[in-house]
């Protein structure tokens, strides 16, 4: 039921048009907003504007992320420690810097920030994807002291293994996807997650319905920190 400002990168606005249309399709309003969460001026200028079209703003998802190259600590390129840390730790920050003033003055409301189930165990070859997700949840928890007194809650989702393009297809030429080195056989939910699933907990986070949650983070993984489970029987 809420009017959605949908934003990317401006080499990407073509998948935002794609999302402000099925948003439209469900009777609500949307548009589409260039927005690189890198750009600490215009941000919130974009903010503003959103405001002005919509006349508030109660709900922030920082969704902006970017995957790591598959690499040793010691034989990785410092150049991609940055660009994740500035873009999925740094620009959930700045999204939260930005968004929490106009959700003070629309008098509260909801923030989710997606992290990831590498948030809570080592996980080899992906250390600064890592890092930056285990940097969301603990942004999270202290943003939601901070602005609890405000009216706003503040929440994040760790999703597993998703089937989305980062999943499927290669990040880069040459390289094989994550789902040739995946597989969902030897835990509880034999499966990858579908996009929707991740949507429903977004959409209850948001909804007054979880009203008395703050500070929490959401694992929806299908099992997959609990590890290989026991053969029946066993």
């Amino acid at each position: 039921g809420a009017d959605v400002a949908v934003s990317d990168r401006p080499d990407r606005l073509d998948l935002a048009e794609e999302t402000k249309d099925k948003v439209k399709a469900e009777g609500v309003k949307s548009a589409v907003y260039a927005l690189d969460v890198l750009d600490l001026a215009s941000m919130p200028k974009t903010i503003d504007q959103i405001v002005n079209d919509f006349g508030r703003l109660d709900i922030l998802v920082n969704n902006a992320g970017v995957p790591a190259p598959s690499a040793t600590i010691v034989d990785s390129d410092p150049a991609d420690w940055d660009q994740l840390i500035a873009t999925n730790l740094t620009g959930t920050y700045l999204g939260i810097r930005a968004v929490a003033p106009s959700i003070m003055r629309a008098g509260g409301g909801s923030i989710v920030n997606i992290a990831s189930a590498s948030s809570h165990i080592g996980t080899p070859l992906i250390a600064p994807y890592v890092a930056s997700k285990w940097g969301i949840r603990g942004l999270t928890q202290s943003a939601a002291v901070e602005l609890a007194r405000k009216g706003i809650r503040v929440n994040s989702i760790s999703p597993g293994v998703v089937n989305t393009k980062l999943i499927t297809a290669p990040l880069r030429p040459g390289e094989a996807p994550v789902s040739d080195h995946f597989s969902p056989e030897p835990f509880a939910v034999q499966r990858l997650a579908e996009p929707d699933e991740i949507t429903r907990l977004v959409l209850f986070l948001c909804a007054d319905e979880s009203a008395f949650i703050t500070g929490s983070d959401y694992v929806i993984d299908g099992g997959l920190l609990l590890g290989p489970v026991s053969p029946d029987g066993q």
